[in-house]
């Protein structure tokens, strides 16, 4: 057992739609201290190319609940054959102009984001590890403790 005075937690999101990681999604890592506390924003960071967030930051000693937030609307918003090129092979002009022109339309032919955020909130104890994957698709989530 861990002597740690604090809990550690990181995160990946697979997109099922497409089977691969989701790469460029925003997400906020808060705590609080007991369940009547107010939350408290500790930093962010957004998933890298293998949908990971590794360099959160550690919740504050007697944290007991912590809550990540997904902003997964916009990665949605990106159409799919962008979404999953390499970086160097996208074109920021060509790829701003798609989004804008294809998000209205995708939300009316039901392939947009459902869920524009997503807010997993979990308990958590000193000393413990927790990775939350983020298993995601334009219209539902789940959510699960790893390892």
């Amino acid at each position: 057992m861990s002597t740690s005075t604090t809990a550690s937690v990181s995160t990946h999101i697979l997109d099922t739609s497409v089977g691969r990681p989701a790469e460029g999604v925003a997400v906020r890592l808060s705590a609080r201290a007991g369940r009547d506390a107010d939350w408290r924003t500790l930093g962010g960071s957004a998933t890298d190319a293998d949908g990971r967030c590794k360099d959160l930051p550690a919740p504050p000693e007697g944290t007991t609940h912590v809550r990540l937030d997904f902003a997964v609307e916009a990665y949605f918003e990106t159409p799919a054959n962008q979404r999953h090129r390499p970086a160097d092979q996208q074109d920021p002009a060509t790829h701003q102009a798609d989004a804008q022109q294809n998000a209205p339309a995708s939300r009316d032919s039901g392939t947009g984001a459902f869920f524009p955020e997503v807010a997993i909130t979990f308990a958590v104890v000193p000393g413990e590890h927790y990775h939350v994957p983020l298993l995601l698709n334009p219209f539902g989530y789940s959510v699960y403790r790893g390892s």
